[in-house]
């Protein structure tokens, strides 16, 4: 059965879509049972709709300064799909609830475009651009109460030495964020990982597949 999996995401969705693409092409095992944004306007909303992936506003503005309250109700639409799997796909709101991040520890991640523990927040590719990197890239890590602090899946570096703006550099490292999210997405679907600390490791199912864990 395939990995049941939830996306939040607050923008364009193009994360979100190199997903949707890689379980259409048969690279990635897993089901989006829904996306949820808490931008009304976020084009991640017409690309579910497109692809027939159930999604829903949960508009942020509305909880301002609840959030135990806001990802309470984040965790019943999760639960009542029994999602397997968390993906923050350019999701842009900071997650303060501890009982949420404690319920998804080690099943919900993020992907953030630099090579952690190096420009941390919303604007990675900015501050690394305005820092003269020659090399930049993107990290998939676990979540947890930190910004962008959480224990590292997989790293990717992709050098931006030629960039000639922070535009050039985002667009360079997102087109490294589309072949690589799919494929850790995937991973969660024929592994397990297992956290200690920071430090992360991964073991591969059995014949039986997920049902052993």
């Amino acid at each position: 059965m395939a990995l049941k999996v939830a996306v939040l995401a607050s923008g364009r969705g193009t994360d979100f879509q190199s997903i949707v693409d890689g379980i259409e092409k048969g690279e990635v095992d897993a089901k989006i049972v829904v996306m949820i944004t808490n931008n009304p306007d976020a084009g991640a909303i017409e690309r579910a709709r497109s692809h027939g992936i159930e999604h829903m506003v949960i508009d942020g503005t509305a909880y301002k300064g609840r959030d135990e309250e806001y990802f309470d109700l984040v965790d019943a639409e999760l639960a009542k799909r029994k999602v397997e799997l968390v993906v923050l796909a350019g999701w842009m709101k900071f997650i303060r609830s501890g009982k949420f991040l404690k319920k998804w520890k080690g099943k919900l991640i993020n992907i953030h475009p630099s090579l952690l523990p190096k420009f941390p927040g919303a604007h990675a590719q900015k501050d690394a651009f305005k820092a003269g990197e020659k090399v930049s890239g993107y990290t998939i890590h676990f979540v947890d109460e930190s910004l962008d602090g959480g224990p590292v899946i997989y790293q990717e570096s992709v050098p931006i030495s030629d960039c000639k703006s922070a535009d050039e550099v985002a667009a360079k490292i997102l087109e490294r964020e589309h072949a690589g999210l799919p494929k850790i997405v995937d991973s969660f679907a024929k592994g397990k990982y297992g956290i200690k600390g920071k430090k992360v490791t991964y073991l591969l199912f059995g014949a039986k597949g997920r049902s052993e864990r």
